[in-house]
């Protein structure tokens, strides 16, 4: 008899929980309105989306300027880690890409600091340069006579998005590029 009101309860459980994950929250529904606005309207999302441009990349991930820096967390209404935000740029135009800042450095395609091109993806150590593991990514903003200067969400002074030159601190802690676009 038991085994029997186990598994009715089992078949109830499982019909409603899979009816409360189809409704969105109404919380969470002028969230998402929010976020589909400020998508680029002359991007045609694929599954491998070659014709993103950097532009709408660049232009995309600037409109986050400012959201402040969370740990573990890629959600613009929280706020971002460094592989949150670029993981939040990139998958909002239809890329699979990592979600740690480790594992970027498996994905796209490997290039140098005197190839790299808008978009790039920047991978550095954390925030000890000494100890040579991957802790922090960014993505190519602009390049110019000046430089490199990459769009990240900062755990440091800045405490949130934002553009950095690729100088000093953070030339240290350089480990690698990759081009994901």
């Amino acid at each position: 008899m038991k085994k029997i009101i186990i598994v009715i309860s089992f078949f109830i459980l499982s019909a409603t929980a899979g009816k409360a994950q189809t409704i969105l929250p109404a919380q969470y529904q002028e969230l998402v309105k929010q976020l589909v606005a400020n998508l680029p309207k002359n991007v045609t999302v694929t599954e491998n989306n070659s014709s993103t441009s950097s532009t709408s990349l660049i232009d995309f991930a600037k409109s986050m300027l400012g959201i402040p820096y969370r740990y573990a967390t890629s959600n613009p209404k929280v706020g971002f880690d460094c592989s949150g935000f670029v993981s939040y740029v990139f998958s909002n135009f239809g890329f699979k890409v990592p979600r740690s800042s480790r594992e970027f450095s498996y994905a796209g395609k490997e290039t140098s600091l005197e190839n790299a091109k808008v978009g790039d993806v920047l991978i550095f150590t954390g925030s000890n340069s000494r100890i040579r593991r991957i802790g922090h990514v960014g993505i190519v903003y602009s390049i110019d006579e000046n430089g490199i200067k990459f769009i990240h969400a900062s755990s440091g002074k800045a405490h949130q998005v934002t553009i950095t030159d690729l100088d000093g601190h953070y030339k240290a802690r350089f480990m690698k590029i990759v081009s994901i676009l």
